[in-house]
């Protein structure tokens, strides 16, 4: 399909979020008809913004997307810079675990001005527009169409060649391959919510050291803290339901503070904690896993509404970025033809999603409870030896999935190798140890 015959064809992206904005990019680039239909009003001009805020870390393959349509420069600069993990103990000491080498970082970024920089640069394509305030009620992709709900309460169907559902973890677009035969499906809500509450800043400056994820493990819980471009900090607090639920006095959480975060009290502040511990409950995560994909050659699923992953990898954005990415590039290699590249998206993308997700449950584990370990410090210092000396052999877990685009299922599949490397080690390193 040539430039002429994309510029005739239409497609209509449901969702405006990231995902849905960054794909509405990479569409109109090809020169496609593009129309976003997002139920929520414009987040530029809204006076407050619903939804999920948990800050987002960029990594390479959420950058690698946005160079692709020219954003990426604009992006990192309203970023901070993360280069390790500081851990906080209960005795208030602090301990970095760096990420990588020297020069390598994540951005922590604002999900909000985020979503704005990317609906803005739609707009800039005359082939594109963003529906607002437009809730999709029916999505009838055999017959090129969706009912949408506007402003109006009037039900409207709008016809095109193809659909991109990037509407979420609740996706309706999804909704509808769960009727079709052979479509599998599975969700799972972790036990565990979250909350955030926030740092401010100390004499206009930030309280604590800005370039690092700050992280209390305690095993079973944990809190985190990543910094804003205005000198605060995002606190999320990841605990099981069952613990939140026995918090139900301020007496009651400070107590909690003074047990298990002393040192972020004076830093967030009695009257703050109190004040936003109780201004909203502790928040579900859902996992969500499907196949396939996509439906004939009609629509297709990206982000959260292909495959809802908990936060606790980083990579729940860049997954659904590099989704685009991926999607733009076999766009390329078919020449634009949607019944080879749709089937090819869902046979190439499936694995590396489950992947990921598998993978940001693991890591949950690793942040609340493996990074107090002397043997965690260990092994992650002799993988930085290990990468030194064997770059191309021996590359660790966190530098395939957040400093590469190694296949996310490629990458579990070496770190399983590598693994058995690190057991060969830890049985010398107790022995020499015990002696």
């Amino acid at each position: 399909m040539d430039s002429s015959q994309a510029e005739r064809k239409k497609i209509i992206v449901i969702g405006g979020g990231l995902v849905g904005a960054l794909n509405a990019c990479f569409l109109a680039k090809r020169n496609f008809q593009v129309e976003i239909y997002e139920a929520r009003e414009d987040i530029r001009v809204a006076q407050s913004v619903r939804g999920r805020s948990i800050n987002l870390a960029l990594s390479y393959r959420g950058r690698q997307a946005l160079k692709a349509i020219g954003l990426e420069d604009q992006v990192v600069s309203q970023g901070v810079p993360m280069r390790g993990r500081m851990i906080h103990s209960l005795s208030g000491k602090r301990s970095v675990i760096p990420y990588g080498t020297k020069s390598q970082y994540i951005l922590s970024i604002s999900r909000k001005n985020l979503n704005k920089d990317l609906l803005t640069a739609v707009e800039k394509y005359p082939n594109a527009k963003v529906h607002f305030g437009h809730r999709l009620v029916k999505c009838s992709p055999e017959e090129g169409m969706v009912t949408v709900l506007g402003p109006d309460n009037v039900p409207k169907d709008v016809t095109c060649d193809l659909i991109v559902g990037c509407d979420g973890a609740y996706s309706t677009v999804r909704s509808h391959f769960m009727r079709k035969p052979r479509f599998d499906y599975s969700q799972q809500y972790i036990p565990h919510g979250y909350m955030e509450l926030t740092i401010p800043p100390k004499c206009g400056e930030y309280a604590m050291e800005p370039n690092y994820l700050h992280i209390w493990p305690r095993n079973t819980f944990m809190m985190i803290a990543l910094p804003n471009m205005e000198k605060s900090f995002t606190c999320t607090l990841f605990m099981p339901f069952d613990e939140f639920e026995k918090l139900l006095t301020s007496n009651d959480v400070l107590d909690f503070f003074q047990k298990y975060f002393p040192d972020s009290i004076p830093l967030i502040g009695e009257q703050a904690l109190v004040q936003d511990f109780f201004l909203l409950p502790a928040q579900p995560m859902i996992a969500i896993k499907c196949s396939s994909f996509h439906l004939k050659s009609h629509c297709v699923l990206m982000g959260d509404a292909a495959h809802a992953i908990v936060p606790f990898f980083g990579q729940g954005m860049n997954a659904g970025f590099e989704d685009c990415l991926v999607f733009d590039e076999l766009m390329d290699k078919f020449n634009n033809d949607f019944s080879m590249c749709l089937p090819e998206f869902s046979r190439f993308r499936i694995p590396d999603d489950h992947a990921i997700s598998d993978l940001s449950m693991y890591n949950y584990v690793e942040m609340r409870s493996h990074v107090n370990s002397l043997w965690f410090i260990f092994r992650k210092n002799l993988e930085r030896f290990l990468h030194a000396i064997m770059p191309s052999t021996f590359i660790p877990l966190y530098t395939m999935v957040t400093f590469s685009r190694i296949r996310y299922h490629e990458a579990v599949q070496r770190w399983h190798w590598q693994n058995k490397v690190h057991s060969i080690m830890k049985h010398r390193w107790i022995r020499e140890k015990n002696k």
